[in-house]
């Protein structure tokens, strides 16, 4: 026989589960789990009621990724990228987070986050500008010059000015190369 699963195994699967939960409404953090406050460096409760924005290295980050994610939300309900993330101390981490939308049509209205870090397999090994943030994520999804263009509004020789410059940060020969190292894999 079955049981029927009570309120208290549901707060228990929310607090002791492995990644950072967040139950969010318009963007504002309703409750999180001792796992994602301290991944971001925050004591367990302190971060209720705050905005997410506290979250990304800028405000302009905040609300790109976040249109980016509403139109993705709206068609399917359900939002997935790795994107560099803030802890409280300031300190950037490459973080992969997945949201689910409660409605499909007004996606942020009331949402479920998780995030993991994974920046012991992607540090961040080098300081980017937002930009070049925003690009190197877009590259390592397998986006071309022209589709990250299109996806961020700019330019193609823009894109490739700033994949030049990560080039050079991160040292490498090929784009291949660059690609390897912005995922973390030893090259």
């Amino acid at each position: 026989m079955v049981l029927p699963i009570t309120d208290h195994d549901l707060r228990l699967a929310f607090d002791l589960a492995p990644l950072g939960l967040i139950v969010a409404r318009d963007r504002v953090i309703q409750s999180c789990n001792a796992v994602l406050s301290g991944m971001f460096g925050y004591a367990h409760g302190e971060l209720q009621e705050k905005s997410l924005k506290l979250l990304y290295p800028s405000p302009a980050e905040f609300e790109t990724i976040g249109a980016r994610g509403l139109s993705v939300m709206r068609e399917t309900g359900l939002y997935s990228d790795e994107r560099i993330m803030k802890r409280r101390d300031g300190s950037l981490f490459w973080c992969h987070v997945s949201g689910r939308a409660a409605d499909r049509r007004q996606p942020y209205e009331c949402a479920v986050w998780a995030f993991e870090d994974i920046s012991d397999k992607r540090p961040v090994a080098t300081r980017l500008s937002e930009r070049e943030r925003d690009i190197a994520r877009l590259l390592v999804t397998g986006m071309t010059s022209k589709e990250i263009a299109r996806q961020i509004g700019i330019s193609p020789r823009t894109v490739e000015a700033h994949r030049s410059r990560l080039m050079h940060k991160f040292e490498s020969r090929t784009p291949g190369q660059l690609i390897a190292r912005l995922a973390g894999i030893p090259a």
